[in-house]
C-alpha cells in the first residue's frame, strides 16, 4: 500500500490509520513524503516512521505522480494500492479490490464507488469500463489497487503532469491497450473535498487538461471516436434536461439567452409550456 503525503499535517495519520485496519492487512505500508516543509506534517510523518509496519520514503517535492511511482517502484508485490494522504478506505478495501483482481485477469486496477466529505456528503459512484469509457470522462477514482506488471508496462504516471488529470492519464494508459478497470459498487473510498483541493482547481483548466490528453491518447481517441462523440452529447443532453427542468419548475429563474444550434431553442419552448 502506498499512501502519498505532501503537507497534510495529521490527515496522513488518519489515511495511514484506516490502512492499518484493513480486514486484509497489506504486505507493507510505504508513505512517500513527496518533500514536506510544514513542521506539523514533518512531526507526523517522523512519528509514522517509527511504527515498524509502516515504511517512509522522503523525496525532494516532484508531485503526486513521481510519489506513487517511488512508492510503487519499492513494493516488491503483484498488488499495490494507492492512496493520497487526505483520504481515507473502508476496513474491507483491500480484501474487495484483491478478490476482484484474483477473479479477473483482463482487470488491470480496481477500485470503488466514493463516499465524499468535507464540504459536500454525497455517495459518488464512478462506473470503471474498459478504454472507450474513459476517452468522454475520468471513470475510476485515484484511490485504486493496481497490477504492477501493468504499471510498468504503461509507463506509471506521468511525472511531468503536475496541474491535474494526472490519473485519468494513468488511467487511459493502463486500459489504452485493452483490459478494463473494475469498480466496485459500494462506497469503501472516503473521500475528503476541499474548496482549494487539486481536483476543484484543475476545473479552471479543464479543457486544456483534456486537449492534452486527446493529444497524448490520440490513437485511443481516433479508435473510439463515434462513441466519444455521443457520449459528450449525452452528457450535455442530460445537464441540459436537468437545468430545464428546475427553471420550469421555478418560474422566478430566468431562462436566459436563447441559444441555436444545441436544442436551446426547443428547451424554451417547453419550459414556456410547462410555465404556462
Amino acid at each position: 500500500m502506498v499512501v502519498t503525503a505532501f503537507d497534510q499535517g495529521a490527515l496522513v495519520a488518519d489515511a495511514v490509520g484506516s490502512v492499518l485496519r484493513q480486514t486484509r492487512a497489506p504486505a507493507a505500508v510505504i508513505v512517500v513524503d513527496d518533500g514536506s516543509t510544514d513542521a506539523e506534517s514533518v512531526e507526523v510523518l517522523e512519528r509514522l516512521s517509527r511504527d515498524p509496519r509502516v515504511r517512509l520514503l522522503r523525496q525532494a517535492n516532484r508531485g503526486v505522480s513521481a510519489a506513487r511511482n517511488a512508492g510503487i517502484a519499492m513494493a516488491d508485490t503483484d498488488l499495490v494500492a494507492v492512496l493520497d494522504g487526505d483520504d481515507r478506505i473502508a476496513p474491507m478495501f483491500l480484501e474487495r479490490m484483491v478478490a476482484v483482481l484474483e477473479g479477473d485477469p483482463g482487470a488491470v486496477a480496481a477500485s470503488s464507488w466514493l463516499r465524499a466529505f468535507g464540504v459536500i456528503d454525497a455517495v459518488v459512484r464512478p462506473g470503471g469500463g474498459a478504454a472507450v469509457d474513459f476517452l468522454h470522462r475520468n471513470a475510476s477514482p485515484a484511490t485504486a489497487v493496481v497490477r504492477r506488471d501493468a504499471w510498468r508496462a504503461c509507463g506509471g504516471y506521468d511525472e511531468e503532469m503536475r496541474s491535474g488529470f494526472e490519473d485519468w492519464d494513468f488511467f487511459l494508459s493502463l486500459v489504452g491497450q485493452g483490459g478494463h478497470i473494475t469498480v466496485v459498487p459500494k462506497p469503501l473510498i472516503e473521500y475528503r473535498t476541499a474548496p482549494g483541493s487539486a481536483n476543484v482547481r484543475s476545473m479552471d483548466s479543464r479543457l486544456e487538461l483534456y486537449g492534452g490528453l486527446v493529444d497524448k491518447h490520440r490513437a485511443v481517441f481516433e479508435r473510439h471516436l463515434r462513441e466519444v462523440l455521443l457520449a459528450l452529447e449525452a452528457r450535455a443532453l442530460d445537464a441540459a434536461g436537468r437545468w430545464e427542468d428546475l427553471v420550469a419548475a421555478d418560474s422566478s429563474l430566468p431562462v436566459g439567452d436563447v441559444t441555436f444550434g444545441d436544442g436551446g431553442m426547443a428547451a424554451a419552448v417547453r419550459i414556456a409550456v410547462r410555465r404556462g
